[in-house]
């Protein structure tokens, strides 16, 4: 983890973009911009940030799938800030897996007293990074170091991104859908054979069998689960 905390700010008007990002780096922050959910979505991959604050209505998607998208990779806290202020919309947001909701307009001050509240909540801040051991397979998610049986394991970037969904939802079924946005993003979707091939990839480097796996198991129908 950096010194210096990282905050994603997404939205698709230049004056918050300007507003929030501005007055954040003021604070000593780090911060990532994107104006469009794609955007967002490449952006998280690219370097998970501490605090992720995020507009509902972007021109290519809307900001619900974006958290869904964003909380199936991790528990990044996620501030909705956005100007659609019906309890529909507040309960959609958070029932996809957001921490908080701020309206338009906003208070500048007030949204980053959320920010800072986010922070004392990130998972970097709540514990010292260590690496993850299901059996014989280590996974350091932080310095992206994977061994097995005690020896390095090489992955690539993308082959290390799909890891780390699995690694951080274990034992639960993930759908193919869910497991492309994730990793490849939102266009990427209904491009099974990607999957497949990267599924082959891990069980190739980190199962004793690939052909009899312990860890990536397929759910006939549906998708897969990571066995810890």
């Amino acid at each position: 983890m950096t010194s210096q905390p990282v905050i994603l700010v997404v939205d698709d008007e230049p004056p918050i973009l300007r507003i929030v990002g501005s007055n954040l780096e003021r604070r000593g922050f780090l911060v990532e911009r994107a104006t469009t959910g794609a955007e967002a979505l490449a952006a998280f991959r690219r370097r998970t940030p501490d605090v992720v604050v995020l507009d509902l209505g972007l021109p290519d998607m809307d900001g619900v799938e974006v958290i869904r998208a964003i909380r199936l990779a991790g528990q990044t806290p996620i501030i909705v800030l956005s100007a659609r202020e019906g309890e529909r919309d507040k309960v959609d947001a958070l029932d996809a897996g957001a921490d908080d909701y701020v309206s338009k307009p906003f208070g500048i001050e007030e949204l980053l007293a959320r920010v800072r509240v986010a922070l004392r909540h990130s998972p970097r801040a709540a514990e010292e990074p260590t690496p993850r051991r299901f059996g014989a397979l280590s996974v350091d998610l932080e310095r992206r170091i994977v061994e097995l049986e005690g020896r390095a394991v090489h992955l690539t970037p993308t082959e290390f991104d799909l890891l780390r969904v699995f690694v951080e939802r274990p034992d639960r079924v993930l759908t193919d859908r869910a497991l492309l946005q994730a990793v490849w993003g939102p266009e990427y979707a209904s491009e099974n054979h990607y999957l497949h091939v990267y599924i082959a990839r891990l069980r190739k480097k980190l199962e004793p069998d690939p052909l009899a796996p312990r860890h990536f198991v397929t759910e006939p129908g549906v998708g897969y689960r990571f066995v810890s």
